[in-house]
């Protein structure tokens, strides 16, 4: 009887004590520079949440390299529920930072703790290594990272990688511009145009000279044929007036063959 009344009844409802328990947990959460001992949890999150893992040594490599960059997020536990694992190209022609690796657990996403990772990590290649812009890779099918970091923390596409992932899945080549960069872009700008505006300018100059030039020498022309004029006699002139008004034909030139055999009979 008592297995009964628990099995028949009303339908199940599930309770709402996880989402409370995901909110508290949130608001618990700390973000904070990582350090040596944090790797193993790191590493944990990362085989939890992705597909791309890495080996302990290149952990190592990015915090005994850049150890202001990589940041976590830990619980009220101090257990670590996401990362950021990050790096900076200084051999590039412009310094920049790269985003290796970002990563939250399920149980805490959806509270704003990536977006936090990401601005913290960034706020460090901004001023601690004068970085001119962030770039990162992304799936070509994960639509909730490229959201957000496309949406809500203004990257933008530079370019597509094909193959770019160990399964052959394409990639986003994603910037974000810091504002040092974005006044170098500003001041390569100005120097194009200030380079172009010159060569426009001298280009509308040597069209001018050239159309002068014409002028002169169709004044020129007419001069030289005005003075050749006033130098001959008046019956040439009246000549070279009647040659330029009747053109020779060929009847004319035949009449001329005519009038020579003629004479040369007589």
């Amino acid at each position: 009887k008592l297995r009964n009344r628990i099995f028949v009844g009303a339908p199940f409802k599930p309770s709402k004590t996880p989402k409370l328990r995901s909110a508290r947990a949130g608001a618990m959460v700390c973000i904070r520079p990582a350090t040596v001992d944090d790797l193993y949890g790191m590493q944990a999150c990362n085989l939890c949440c992705l597909p791309e893992n890495y080996h302990m040594k290149y952990y190592f490599y990015h915090i005994l390299s850049w150890p202001q960059l990589p940041q976590v997020a830990v619980d009220h536990n101090n257990k670590i529920i996401g990362y950021v694992l990050a790096k900076m190209e200084e051999d590039a022609e412009s310094p920049h930072g790269h985003i290796t690796s970002l990563a939250v657990l399920r149980t805490h996403r959806k509270l704003g703790i990536a977006t936090k990772l990401m601005r913290a990590s960034m706020a460090v290649m901004e001023e601690t290594f004068d970085a001119e812009y962030v770039s990162l890779h992304v799936r070509y099918t994960n639509r909730a990272a490229f959201t957000l970091y496309s949406q809500t923390l203004g990257f933008s596409i530079h370019d597509i990688e094909k193959g770019y992932y160990a399964d052959k899945e394409d990639a986003y080549d994603m910037r974000k511009m810091f504002p040092k960069g974005l006044q170098k872009q500003e001041l390569e700008r100005q120097k194009k145009h200030k380079v172009q505006r010159p060569i426009a300018a001298k280009e509308e100059d040597d069209k001018d000279d050239d159309g002068k030039k014409g002028d002169a020498a169709d004044e020129d022309g007419k001069e030289e044929d005005g003075k050749a004029a006033e130098g001959k006699p008046p019956e040439a002139a009246a000549a070279d007036a009647d040659g330029e008004r009747k053109p020779a034909t060929a009847a004319d030139g035949e009449g001329e063959k005519k009038t020579k055999r003629k004479k040369g009979k007589k």
